[in-house]
């Protein structure tokens, strides 16, 4: 037996490494940046060990205002893209012909990449001089007056954002959600049939109790996700976000490392380990309640 466990940690042992070397170390070492008070780049000396860095970083607007735009893009992206792609996978389970047309083409952009979907959406939303783009002619056909998407209020460049997103994440969920109700027991619906249920009682207490593990899934990698979200900011709003007051979490540490006032390892460590609570608290809440509502 032993002799088995130790075969077993041997052939484990290149992927402990390759997890060690490239996720624990590069954690440990950001959670020790953080607490290097006047950290040096050049010289890779600091001045002390202490509290200033997450200080500064929480009381930054530029920090504040990242943290802002994030929670929102998390909390109306993620149920509404699950609850857009739950319904288009019922459709696609109910229907036969073309079904595998429709299905690749739903997934179309999630193979798409990322920085040419926001410029179409550009396209789409920003008003030049010369055009006030698509999505504002129909604005006006219908009577109402064109709205500036991408340098004007807050709250439109905020839909815009929501909207580019929703659209990235939903292929992905489609895809899962179509492949867990097609294995469905065909058996729980014919019993139901039998018995005249209701569909929506089918659906709440059939289809609804069977996907909840993938249901579950798709949350948890959406909240994720929409807290990680940069690349999107950027596709549609360029790189300075700060001026556009559309950056994110993780655009504020890019901007601390790498940005035109960059330079900060230690603030952007700091708010890095701030994004890792976030993320990691909204997960255990997840996991919690995921406990009595998941049935696997």
């Amino acid at each position: 037996m032993e002799r088995k466990s130790a075969k077993a940690w041997l052939y484990l042992l290149p992927a402990i490494l390759f997890l060690g070397f490239f996720m624990v170390y590069p954690l440990i070492d950001v959670f020790i940046y953080s607490f290097e008070e006047g950290f040096n780049s050049a010289s890779q000396t600091h001045q002390g060990i202490g509290l200033y860095n997450y200080s500064y970083v929480l009381h930054d607007p530029y920090f504040l205002q990242a943290v802002k735009n994030t929670f929102i893009l998390v909390i109306i992206t993620v149920p509404v893209s699950t609850g857009i792609a739950l319904l288009i996978s019922l459709g696609l389970s109910s229907i036969k012909a073309l079904r595998h047309l429709f299905q690749t083409v739903y997934f179309l952009p999630y193979v798409t990449n990322t920085l040419a979907v926001g410029l179409v959406f550009m396209i789409l939303f920003e008003k030049t001089a010369y055009t006030d783009g698509m999505v504002n002619q129909l604005i006006n056909w219908f009577g109402g007056e064109s709205v500036d998407f991408i340098d004007g209020p807050y709250w439109a460049k905020m839909f815009v954002l929501c909207f580019y997103t929703v659209w990235v994440v939903m292929p992905f969920k489609i895809l899962i959600l179509t492949s867990a109700l097609a294995s469905v027991n065909e058996e729980y619906y014919k019993a139901a049939r039998v018995d005249s249920a209701p569909r929506y009682r089918v659906f709440t207490r059939i289809t609804l109790p069977m996907i909840s593990p993938s249901l579950f899934y798709l949350i948890i990698t959406g909240f994720i996700g929409a807290f990680k979200a940069y690349s999107d900011a950027v596709a549609l709003f360029g790189t300075d976000l700060n001026a556009a007051e559309m950056n994110t979490i993780v655009g504020y540490v890019y901007d601390m490392l790498y940005g035109n006032g960059g330079g900060y390892p230690s603030y952007a460590s700091a708010a890095a380990i701030i994004l890792f609570a976030i993320v990691l608290t909204i997960t255990c809440i997840n996991l919690m309640v995921s406990k009595k509502h998941v049935h696997y």
